[in-house]
């Protein structure tokens, strides 16, 4: 499997740009940014499929946060704009979709150890 390491989250006010990182060990069909609070389930909100490029992602996040990445450098990014407290939470990148549903988390078998975001103003 792709091992995946995050890094990029901390301590952010809900204005300004703030980017999360995924690097990735080697090639991947997918990429999907993952967040979740204690005693929640792991929530998908962001996903997309590098043969297709076509993003997909969870209505709360639609228009404020976008998936990128960097092919020559197998980085992915979660841009998160127009923060919100709500929007504290481990974030998790996970990989190797063998599954349909692009955002459960049960599709992916590569996950990253995750990287904190506390959104405070």
């Amino acid at each position: 499997h792709v091992q995946l390491t995050e890094s990029g989250g901390g301590s952010v006010q809900p204005r300004g740009s703030l980017r999360l990182s995924c690097s990735a060990s080697g090639s991947t069909n997918a990429v999907a940014w993952f967040r979740q609070s204690p005693g929640d389930r792991r929530e998908g909100i962001a996903a997309i499929r590098t043969a297709s490029d076509s993003p997909y992602y969870r209505d709360s996040v639609k228009g404020r946060f976008t998936i990128a990445r960097d092919n020559a450098k197998n980085v992915w990014f979660l841009h998160m704009n127009s923060r919100k407290s709500d929007d504290t939470d481990m974030y998790y990148c996970a990989a190797d979709l063998v599954a349909d549903d692009i955002l459960a988390p049960t599709s992916y078998r590569a996950w990253g150890q995750g990287t904190q975001v506390t959104v405070s103003s």
